[in-house]
């Protein structure tokens, strides 16, 4: 009889060493059990949106597809990896909510084509396939803070799960929409752009891709002992700082948000929002409330490692030169190919299931910076091709 793996994920160690160190330790990486499965969402056309001012709306679009998953596997009590985008996300989801999840994005894909013109692509690739294909998918927790931890993926699995999905011959995964409402509880976008900390003049977003999957690991680790090196911890090179944080309050905003969860606008619910809101003044000045200000500064997702490297940084524009250099050295060497975006702030979106410890907080440079780092780089690998 199979074991239920539902909690596989949850079972894992939280690694707590350095994550340089962390990824030349491939003995500390489990592989997926092969009866869980990699869905994928991505926004169609994501760069032209955001090249037309839509910015804000792919990253709210990719946020809610983060939190209709997460709130079926919170119901399950199931804890399940995934990886923000930008414009998408990825999740690595045991069969057991598999199906429920897949109708839940086909639902919400219809409702986004609807509210905002968009169109969400939601697709679903097997394990099983992935590993019969002769690709790999390993993965360990990595604590990246006191109370936050993060997936670690290394393999090249999610990029081929990615290229099935995003290809012309792919076909819908056969799952009916959801005929009832999809719950995005906790969902917020309530944070004006932000501002780099004190002493950073700039906000870069990074992606990074490995030539050899079969040297990935070094090769980030490599990587990550650059930023190390320039930037320095972790928590100095945060594009998320507490004196930054402008709380939104306008209808404008909040309407927006009411729309993309409820499909139009509910005054009565608009108003009671705004209230909320207006309390969230004095809540912040509250122990209560600076200890989530603390929290959300150490719960913000500004790295991503899925396969390759998604990050959001700031410093000054001196350690970002000497960033570029040391990439572009690796980059003529072979080892990787890379695509960075400058911008002066970042953009948060939220997933808040309580104030105290039950929050997320998704990072992207301002103006679509993943989908413009991801522009570059696919540039690179276009012109690699002639």
């Amino acid at each position: 009889m199979a074991l239920n793996q539902d909690h596989f994920y949850a079972n894992l160690i939280i690694n707590k060493l350095k994550l340089s160190k962390l990824l030349l330790k491939k003995n500390l990486f489990a592989a997926v059990p092969d009866d869980w499965s990699v869905i994928i969402t991505d926004i169609k056309s994501s760069t032209n949106a955001v090249d037309s001012g839509l910015h804000e709306e792919v990253n709210l679009i990719a946020t809610g597809s983060i939190v209709t998953v997460l709130n079926i596997a919170f119901k399950a009590g199931i804890l399940v990896p995934f990886f923000f985008g930008g414009d998408g996300a990825t999740f690595i989801v045991p069969s057991s909510i598999v199906d429920v999840a897949m109708k839940a994005l086909l639902k919400y894909r219809a409702n986004t084509l609807t509210n905002f013109k968009l169109e969400l692509r939601a697709g679903i690739v097997t394990v099983k396939e992935i590993y019969k294909q002769g690709h790999s998918l390993k993965i360990a927790r990595f604590n990246s803070g006191e109370t936050f931890s993060i997936p670690i993926v290394l393999g090249d699995g999610l990029d081929y799960a990615e290229k099935i999905i995003k290809g012309e011959d792919y076909l819908l995964s056969g799952h009916e929409s959801a005929e009832e409402e999809i719950d995005l509880t906790g969902m917020q976008c309530r944070w004006d752009k932000i501002q780099p900390p004190e002493h950073s003049e700039e906000v870069v977003t990074l992606i990074a891709i490995v030539q050899d999957f079969n040297k990935q690991a070094e090769v980030f680790s490599k990587i990550i002992h650059h930023l190390d090196q320039i930037y320095g911890s972790p928590e100095k090179r945060k594009p998320i700082s507490i004196p930054k944080l402008v709380f939104r309050t306008s209808f404008n905003n909040l309407g927006r948000e009411m729309r993309h969860q409820l499909g139009k606008i509910k005054w009565l619910e608009l108003v009671k929002n705004w209230f909320v809101n207006m309390y969230a003044f004095v809540y912040f000045r509250t122990d209560s409330g600076q200890k989530y200000l603390r929290q959300l500064v150490e719960m913000s997702d500004t790295l991503v490692m899925d396969g390759r490297i998604n990050t959001v940084i700031t410093g000054t524009e001196k350690q970002r030169l000497a960033l570029e250099q040391a990439l572009q050295r690796m980059e003529n060497a072979g080892e990787i190919s890379f695509g960075i975006y400058v911008s002066g702030e970042s953009v948060m979106s939220c997933y808040v299931r309580d104030f105290e410890d039950e929050h997320i907080h998704f990072v992207d440079g301002a103006d679509g910076g993943y989908t413009k780092a991801a522009g570059v780089l696919k540039q690179k690998l276009k012109a690699k091709l002639v």
